[in-house]
């Protein structure tokens, strides 16, 4: 593959991380602070959510592996179609009404239109790594090109998202980093912002996202040709959608780093849920908030090429050691939250979450030819591999970030006021340092089973060589 092509592939990824940063970060705090709905709904909508793009995932899979090839590919049109109505999304689920009751139909709605259609795209976005080529240092390479650029897209929409929010949510009633509120009651406190104000802010915002939505998409339409499956012969038919469904769930290498990583994404997504929570309530850097975000997405981004470079020379395995950096140092910000000490958590959390993100994707499609050399005979199960993948790490996201945003309804949250109470912060410091804790420790243990090692990637890539 030629650097171009590994860029015009990389780019095309970006437009859906812009989105989906922004999401991950900002709108809990989104809907609890500025749109003021209450925390069980909150949690409703972050779980439906969720649960709506984890449904589409296997739905995506089917209907993807049924469709026929066209001139330009067999993944390409879907990713083309689903572009404008995913942009029509993103605004309408950030967009504040000006009614109150049915706020929560709405932000569910356009919250599960949008989870919908970011799976529409990013399953066959996903796939298309298996179709560039059949060399793995070549599959290897572009998806470090691709974690790269989706981590500086990343970077952009928490930056763009964070502006808007910081600028609703530091405004008419507290006072930065205000220390206490007296008052115990939220009510007397008049916090709810003007949709206009927030509006006009959103506008030349959103124009930037939808713009990179386009212009992803149109590089990656003219820089990217996508192969026929480079597997198969001529005679070979495709295993049925069932079938390969099954199949998949029996192999045991795909079990094992599904399981892993389903446990260690949940722990980034509460990080990432509520690390700006955290700031604002329990750590007292309420002017920082945005801030130590970008510091979080710059780290992950400069260290994905470091990454790409340690699991060439060490090995895949090995390079699953940086996920568990950020342990140790979220536990210090707990016990000693310290603004030098934040920025130092938010840079080591980045380097273990360009990890944790760069290594399934660079291992699935080593799991992707361990099932071919197993299956000589049977097509169309790359799909399946990434659709239910990452149908199991939404639905496992989706559960912790609603279990997260309920537990905050349970401690007594209270959209508004400048100081809460005893419990959420208590609460809030459970979902950054424990919880997280125990399941990348989880992760980590199910990851030592994990039986591709280097050694059988080059025999299995051998073995393929020889039987095409």
């Amino acid at each position: 593959l030629s650097i171009c092509s590994k860029l015009c592939y990389a780019i095309g990824g970006a437009p859906n991380q812009v989105a989906g940063s922004a999401t991950a970060f900002f709108l809990q705090l989104y809907l609890l602070d500025v749109a003021h709905i209450t925390p069980f709904h909150a949690s409703l909508v972050l779980f439906a959510g969720k649960a709506s793009g984890a449904v589409t995932d296997p739905v995506a899979g089917f209907f993807i592996s049924k469709s026929r090839w066209t001139r330009i590919g067999r993944l390409m049109p879907w990713m083309l179609a689903c572009t404008p109505f995913t942009i029509l999304s993103y605004f309408f689920m950030w967009y504040l009404p000006h009614f109150v009751v049915g706020r929560l139909a709405w932000y569910v709605t356009f919250h599960c239109l949008f989870q919908a259609l970011t799976t529409l795209f990013q399953v066959p976005y996903s796939a298309l790594t298996m179709f560039l080529s059949t060399d793995q240092k070549d599959r290897d390479s572009a998806t470090a090109y691709r974690m790269t650029i989706e981590v500086l897209g990343t970077l952009i929409g928490a930056a763009l998202q964070g502006q808007i929010v910081a600028s609703a949510h530091v405004s008419h009633h507290c006072t930065v980093d205000s220390p206490v509120n007296t008052t115990d009651s939220w009510h007397d406190i008049s916090s709810i912002p003007d949709p206009s104000d927030i509006l006009s802010h959103q506008v030349s915002a959103y124009g930037v996202i939808g713009g990179v939505y386009v212009l992803g998409i149109v590089i990656l339409f003219l820089g990217v040709k996508e192969k026929d499956d480079p597997y198969a012969l001529n005679s070979d038919r495709a295993i049925p959608f069932c079938k390969g469904l099954a199949l998949t769930m029996k192999h045991g290498p795909y079990v094992k780093l599904t399981a892993s990583f389903l446990l260690i994404s949940t722990a980034v997504q509460l990080e990432q849920g509520n690390f700006v929570l955290f700031c604002i309530n329990a750590a007292g850097l309420r002017s920082h908030f945005q801030y130590l975000v970008v510091t979080i997405l710059v780290s992950a981004a400069v260290s994905i090429p470091f990454w790409q470079k340690f699991l060439q020379r060490f090995g895949k395995k090995c390079a699953a050691c940086g996920i568990s950096w950020m342990i140790p140092f979220a536990v210090m910000l707990v016990t000693i939250p310290n603004l030098i000490l934040a920025y130092f958590v938010a840079f080591v959390s980045g380097l273990s979450i360009a990890a944790s993100l760069l290594l399934p994707w660079s291992m699935l499609p080593d799991v992707v030819d361990n099932f071919r050399l197993q299956n000589p005979h049977g097509k169309g199960q790359e799909t399946i591999f990434y659709s239910s993948y990452v149908f199991f790490t939404k639905i496992s996201a989706g559960i912790g970030l609603g279990i997260s945003a309920a537990g905050l309804g349970f401690s007594g949250y209270k959209p508004g006021i400048c100081r809460q109470s005893d419990n959420v912060i208590l609460t809030l410091k459970i979902l950054i340092g424990a919880v997280p804790a125990i399941l990348i420790l989880m992760g980590l243990f199910i990851f030592l089973f994990y039986p591709i090692t280097e050694q059988s990637r080059k025999e299995t890539k051998l073995a393929l060589e020889e039987l095409r």
